[in-house]
């Protein structure tokens, strides 16, 4: 019996599009100037002195900068720059600048599960704050009353066992009671590996030949495990 259903965002709720063609780029133009006017913040200095920490030695702000591009640039998973993009969206989703993308079906299936006691939560590498942004200015308005909590890699890194682990945990909820929703097979493979039930969104593409995990394009065609 399932309890709890926790999705990915990227590729599963939401289109890669949306994250690489519009958010992406709107921090990436923006976070030089962000820094230099809000590195007195104690939220942004945090961050920053968190850069330092992740590649060992004290960075000036501008050195920080650089690095954070370069990130960016990489598509790299890492916590500092994860919050200060969400700070960054945070402006531009306010500003009406864009709205967060969610699949139709994904909405309509998330709605169904919330109406039937499911609990619901949401597992991305962006930040907390970035994922409430996103379903709190959804283009279907606000989503956030569907989820009853968030996570990200301050859990753990999503293709490593111990998040899953942690998640399971912090929930309280056995494992075997847990849907995990991605589309990346390493995610799935680590969610499996403690014991939660995983299904694979495929929206684009090629099916995968002989998946180790339930797979459907869409939201409708996810069925509860037993």
């Amino acid at each position: 019996m399932i309890r709890a259903i926790v999705t990915d965002i990227e590729g599963t709720t939401s289109s890669l599009s949306f994250v690489k063609e519009v958010l992406f780029p709107y921090a990436r133009q923006r976070i030089g100037t962000f820094v230099r006017e809000q590195a007195e913040q104690p939220a942004v200095r945090t961050q920053l002195a968190a850069v330092s920490e992740a590649v060992g030695r004290a960075l000036t702000d501008d050195d920080a900068v650089t690095q954070l591009i370069r990130w960016i640039d990489e598509d790299q998973k890492i916590t500092p720059l994860k919050a200060l993009q969400g700070m960054i969206w945070e402006a531009g989703y306010r500003n009406g600048d864009f709205r967060g993308h969610v699949y139709d079906d994904a909405v309509r299936r998330l709605r169904e599960w919330k109406d039937q006691g499911l609990a619901l939560y949401v597992f991305s590498s962006g930040s907390v704050h970035a994922q409430k942004l996103l379903f709190g200015y959804s283009d279907h308005g606000d989503l956030t009353p569907l989820f009853s909590g968030y996570f990200d890699t301050a859990i753990g890194a999503k293709r490593e066992t111990d998040a899953y682990r942690h998640i399971a945990e912090n929930l309280g909820i056995p494992a075997s009671e847990i849907l995990f929703l991605s589309d990346i097979r390493e995610e799935l493979d680590a969610a499996q590996a403690v014991g939660l039930h995983t299904c694979w969104l495929v929206r684009d593409g090629a099916l995968p030949a002989n998946p180790l995990h339930s797979v459907a394009r869409k939201f409708s065609e996810i069925g509860l495990p037993h």
